[in-house]
């Protein structure tokens, strides 16, 4: 692996899914940046609903619920049932688009960055009625997006309607408002301080607790209007102007809240913070520090746009080492899993409810990292240690050694499971080292020869 001499298998493997990778091998990092430039392929290939239908759906499943606690009646109780369909089928479609994406996307590298940013913007629903609402947001705020700049991107995913509720700003009023005159319901933090803390300036940044406390008065007035969209009420905002990190902010309506946003995108130190977390997830665990200068220098110069600084991280020497030291996450598992078989994103979306739970959603648990269920508002942790525990390691050769038999005949048809040696040359290439060749050679059957693959140290690290 040292003497490897094509960076091709390096870089579908350090920032997609694996190989094959049409854009790794179509002009290696200058096409990775030339198809971030161009059209979202994932989502062209996969659409997704508008969030006025993901609102609409929400609001019909949630009304046919309460109508059949209220009401007990035959047409009631078939209502909710038909709405409880439709609900959970849509969120499954969440899940089955994000898989068909990595799956069939020629630009693995976009498929990548718009998990590292729906997971940078955390949020978990509360309520099963806020499902769908939360998963969204990767369709309406994240992706169009993360080739653009980070104060578009910063604005979209703040003001989305699931990080409103996520951080309980729905329920946060200014102490001097005049809601608060009325109503007993106070100030909440929680989104000012998160902003801060994950989403922009980092835990180290340069604010204080007063910081936290004026821009949770200035996020005051944020609401959900009643078709469950982002909206304003002057009402509920705290009246006058409002200092964070030195800067006054003042005026009617959302327009201090999108100044607010747009000079924390442009901070010096949430350049750092972003540089570090992205060279983190993608190039190591303790990556060189210049790297880090250089990328937070290209945000700076660039005015938050993200591209200059993704081509500073794919241009470092750590970009193309043969050391693989970062971890697959499950989710990652599952879809490099699934590509090296040879399955299609259309087998995913049409896999039966219950193997998409039993070989999917299950799995995931077991392993760690429930679909849209983390654990709190940082998002999943990035060291291996959390995901190499003996029962964490043990889930993952389960589903290598059972699942990809499983999807395989789920595509219907009498085609066998591929050929281990093809799917051995298929997803790793030359990262195969020569010990899991002869292992995979030797396997007796092929669904231990595949199982043997993506059970391996090299399938498991990028």
């Amino acid at each position: 692996m040292d003497d490897m001499p094509d960076p091709t298998a390096i870089l579908a493997t350090r920032f997609g899914f694996g190989l094959p990778d049409a854009t790794a091998q179509s002009g290696g990092v200058a096409g990775m940046l030339d198809a971030l430039s161009g059209e979202d392929a994932g989502a062209a290939l996969w659409p997704g609903p508008r969030l006025g239908g993901v609102l609409q759906v929400t609001e019909s499943y949630r009304m046919a619920r309460r109508n059949y606690r209220l009401n007990n009646t035959p047409e009631a109780r078939h209502a909710k049932d038909e709405w409880n369909a439709r609900f959970n089928a849509d969120a499954d479609a969440y899940l089955r688009r994000t898989l068909a994406r990595a799956i069939d996307s020629p630009d693995g590298f976009r498929e990548r960055l718009v998990w590292f940013w729906q997971d940078h913007f955390t949020t978990t629903p509360r309520r099963v009625e806020e499902t769908l609402i939360s998963a969204s947001r990767t369709d309406h705020a994240i992706r169009p997006h993360v080739a653009g700049r980070f104060a578009d991107l910063l604005r979209a995913a703040i003001l989305h309607p699931s990080m409103l509720l996520y951080l309980d700003q729905v329920f946060s009023v200014g102490p001097d408002s005049d809601v608060a005159q009325t109503k007993s319901i106070g100030l909440n933090e929680n989104l000012a301080r998160e902003l801060m803390e994950l989403h922009t300036l980092g835990v180290s940044g340069g604010y204080t607790q007063g910081d936290v406390r004026q821009l949770a008065e200035l996020l005051t007035g944020l609401v959900l209007t009643g078709r469950g969209r982002t909206g304003f009420l002057q009402r509920r905002a705290e009246p006058g102007a409002e200092q964070v990190l030195g800067r006054s902010y003042d005026g009617e309506g959302i327009d201090p809240i999108h100044a607010v946003l747009n000079d924390l995108a442009r901070h010096p130190d949430t350049a750092r913070h972003l540089s570090r977390k992205l060279a983190i997830h993608f190039l190591s665990d303790t990556p060189d520090e210049a790297v880090i200068d250089r990328m937070a220098a290209a945000y700076l110069a660039n005015d938050t746009a993200l591209l200059p600084v993704y081509a500073e991280m794919l241009g470092d020497p750590a970009a193309l080492s043969t050391t693989f030291g970062k971890v697959r996450p499950p989710m990652e598992i599952i879809a490099a899993g699934m590509r090296a078989i040879g399955m299609r994103g259309s087998d995913v979306m049409a896999l039966e409810p219950r193997l998409l739970r039993r070989h999917v959603r299950v799995p995931l648990i077991a392993m760690g990292q429930g679909w849209e269920d983390a654990n709190g508002p940082d998002g999943w942790p990035e060291d291996a240690e959390t995901w190499m525990t003996a029962q964490r390691v043990a889930a993952r050769i389960s589903w290598a050694m059972q699942a990809p038999t499983a999807l395989w005949a789920a595509r219907g048809g009498k085609q066998r499971l591929p050929d281990p040696r093809r799917v051995l040359v298929r997803s790793l290439g030359p990262v195969a080292s020569p010990v899991l060749q002869q292992a995979v050679t030797r396997a007796e059957t092929a669904r231990d020869g595949v199982g043997i693959v993506i059970a391996s140290p090299e399938f498991n690290r990028r």
